[in-house]
């Protein structure tokens, strides 16, 4: 059964690796290793259990017969509800964070990114644009910072061959934004609430490297837009019928919404409890600032009920999904002994982490970003040395697979959601992007390697 288990998880990889070319998605493979992979599990219980947990269950047994039923309640009240909790709170703190962008959006608080880009000149809109997605996505789940600028770019640019390159720029600042913050992307979440990382030590070592995967690219890009740009500056969106808020009362809201997120990290230290009900509780207070700037447009029943778009509304679903599956099937792998087996593997005959990163960060690129990041994170619990709390596995593992996955179009969902907003095609992604963001990831890592053997100097 392990075997079974095992070979589900390898379809799961190829299939969400082709999954650009069979059109099956990326969400409905990770959900049914995730339903179906628990399925197998139980049905054959008492081995995994007898295998994995003989202490616990014999002690939950006590003086009771052991029994078919009595296994399976086991492993719903010991083992599987804690995979459960895991990933409810990364889904809990995504449905937070998409909600405050919601809110947000709706009140035309992003409407001062427009203003800001406001010219024809390549040089200042690439950049305005894309330190608008470093920042907000340092804060915001990467997919909804990355779809909400693509639907602003696609506004602004007339020409497609601009928006390829600048939808490119777009997607690996959102890539590099939110991978040097504990709240900025899944990943850097599940290190933090399993205590693998410390949010101010993962943010000190992981900006320089993320700014210079950044930056380096994007000059590159740069070099390959025409000075004067094809663009189309229509008036701002009438929001008559959802919002009358005044531009001050836009920037309370704005400062509320992302200024609550960015006090998360000290939430979650002052009171221990997981940080998706301190994203919970700045939502809650937002809505509440909402209501009351607002509250006249309520109370006459005209406010606008669905201002914010379709695709982000769809995407960010997809988005939900995906991580609720590839975490519940990385638990049923877990729970098998087998990702022990790999690690003892690895440290017998690798024993390297930037080995170990390097090549994570190629498979990020084929297979998906967070789907290897969190394989490597099911590796290893947090012990000593490169895997105790703020080791070097942690950050290696978290900047390769997000940089990696922009190697390829297709290794993230943003880049995907970049592929089906522009008809981005594989072939052009590789010969105008790819060596660009190779580039920066090799200089970033360069980077993070010194950090790292410097202070263990």
């Amino acid at each position: 059964m392990t075997a079974i288990i095992v070979t589900m998880l390898i379809l799961s990889y190829l299939l969400i690796a082709t999954g650009h070319l069979t059109g099956v998605n990326k969400a409905a493979i990770a959900m049914f290793l995730g339903t179906i992979g628990w399925v197998v599990y139980i049905c054959w219980g008492q081995d995994f259990v007898m295998a994995q947990h003989p202490a616990e269950y014999l002690e939950w047994l006590g003086a009771k017969a052991s029994d078919s039923d009595g296994v399976k309640l086991f492993i719903y009240d010991n083992v599987f509800l804690k995979y459960v909790g895991e990933a409810a709170a990364i889904v809990m703190f995504l449905l937070a964070t998409m909600s405050i962008v919601e809110l947000l959006n709706n009140n035309g608080c992003f409407d001062f990114i427009t203003e800001w880009i406001r010219t024809r000149n390549s040089k200042r809109l690439l950049w305005t644009i894309t330190l608008a997605t470093f920042v907000l996505s340092a804060n915001l789940d990467n997919l909804t910072t990355t779809t909400m600028m693509l639907v602003i770019m696609h506004r602004i640019l007339q020409n497609s061959r601009q928006r390829m390159y600048v939808g490119s720029a777009i997607v690996l600042a959102a890539t590099c934004g939110g991978l040097f913050t504990v709240i900025g992307d899944p990943v850097g979440l599940i290190l933090w609430g399993e205590g693998a990382v410390t949010a101010s030590h993962f943010s000190a070592y992981l900006a320089t490297p993320a700014l210079l995967a950044w930056i380096v690219p994007t000059i590159l890009i740069n070099r390959e837009l025409p000075d004067r740009l094809d663009t189309a500056w229509s008036p701002s969106p009438y929001r008559g019928d959802d919002t009358r808020l005044n531009r001050w009362q836009r920037v309370v809201m704005l400062i509320v919404g992302i200024g609550g997120l960015w006090f998360i990290p000290t939430f979650h230290n002052i009171t221990k409890l997981a940080p998706f009900l301190g994203a919970l509780c700045v939502l809650s207070v937002l809505w509440v600032v909402n209501e009351a700037f607002n509250r006249k447009l309520i109370n006459s029943g005209q406010m606008s009920q669905m201002r914010i778009p379709m695709s982000l509304q769809y995407g960010a679903l997809q988005q939900v999904l995906f991580v609720t599956g590839i975490m519940l099937g990385m638990g049923v792998v877990t729970e098998t002994g087998v990702w022990s087996d790999v690690a003892e593997w690895i440290d017998t005959y690798i024993h390297d982490v930037w080995l170990l990163g390097i090549v994570s960060g190629l498979l990020s690129s084929v297979v998906d970003t967070f789907t290897i990041a969190i394989s490597n994170i099911s590796l290893y619990t947090v012990g000593v040395g490169d895997v105790a709390t703020n080791g070097a596995y942690w950050k290696v593992i978290a900047f390769t697979t997000a940089v990696g996955g922009c190697l390829l179009s297709f290794g993230s969902v943003s880049g995907l959601a970049l592929m089906r907003a522009e008809h981005v095609s594989l072939g052009w992604y590789i010969k105008h992007i790819t060596p660009k963001v190779l580039l920066g990831w090799i200089l970033g890592s360069l980077i993070l390697w010194l950090e790292i053997n410097l202070v263990n100097y």
